[in-house]
């Protein structure tokens, strides 16, 4: 083995293939410094590009991030649209970064309604990184876990109505193919950071057995010390998956 796969190897140890991130805490983070929301949002952002940046670097193949769900819309109108004004400018002035970085970048969530200029924006960030082979950057947007359930099953049904499929083939592998991360692998491990300690709709199909990290730290304190101190922490894990402890078994 050279250098560099020695290298990669060494990163790779005991890191989770897919990472899902609930980025907590941008407002309290600004609150507790008297700052406006707005400016924890900025920082949040700040927080984004150095967790992609390490996750990628440390051989994280699949990270998804919690950006935008779909119970946000009830945020005031204000917020909310500083929030794409966020996203806007992600995309103009990071995409480049990510993109040289190798990564490529999909979204998950409801894109039916959504605004054209927006979903433009999410389009273009796709379209530019498609053939990247790199590390996939999910981008959970206007996203609801019970909505991509319901979207799924509803295509189902739409498919034994039309007789392209028989009532027995609905099963939990026929569901988890029509759901928006079907191309994707199951995350291994869950974040969570400003001390909250709950799912919020989030992927609730994927993650029956993935493991769970709850960070104090509000999103935009969140580093890359902090990541790895998660990474850490899921590598002393036991996984069984429903089966006995490799240790019990022997």
């Amino acid at each position: 083995m050279d250098a560099s796969a020695a290298a990669e190897a060494d990163a790779r140890h005991g890191v989770p293939r897919h990472v899902a991130v609930i980025m907590d805490g941008n407002g309290r983070w600004a609150l507790s410094r008297g700052l406006p929301r707005t400016e924890g949002h900025r920082a949040g952002v700040a927080a984004l590009r150095r967790i992609v940046s390490h996750s990628a670097k440390r051989g994280v193949e699949c990270l998804t991030i919690f950006s935008f769900s779909s119970e946000n819309w009830n945020r005031p109108a204000a917020e909310v649209g500083f929030l794409m004004t966020l996203l806007e400018r992600f995309v103009r002035r990071d995409l480049a970064e990510i993109h040289r970085q190798n990564v490529r970048v999909t979204m998950i969530g409801e894109r039916e309604g959504l605004e054209p200029r927006i979903l433009g924006l999410i389009e273009e960030g796709e379209a530019l990184t498609r053939d990247n082979t790199g590390m996939t950057l999910v981008v959970a947007f206007n996203y609801g876990a019970r909505n991509e359930i319901a979207r799924a099953a509803r295509k189902l049904a739409e498919e034994v109505a039309s007789g392209a499929l028989a009532p027995d083939d609905v099963n939990e592998a026929s569901l988890g193919a029509r759901l928006d991360t079907a191309a994707l692998p199951d995350p291994d491990l869950v974040i969570r950071t400003s001390g909250e300690q709950r799912l919020s709709n989030f992927l609730l199909w994927q993650v029956a057995y993935a493991e769970f990290y709850f960070s104090e730290l509000h999103w935009p304190d969140f580093d890359e010390a902090a990541l790895d101190a998660a990474f850490a922490s899921f590598a002393a894990r036991d996984r069984r998956f429903g089966a006995l402890s490799a240790k019990v078994a022997r």
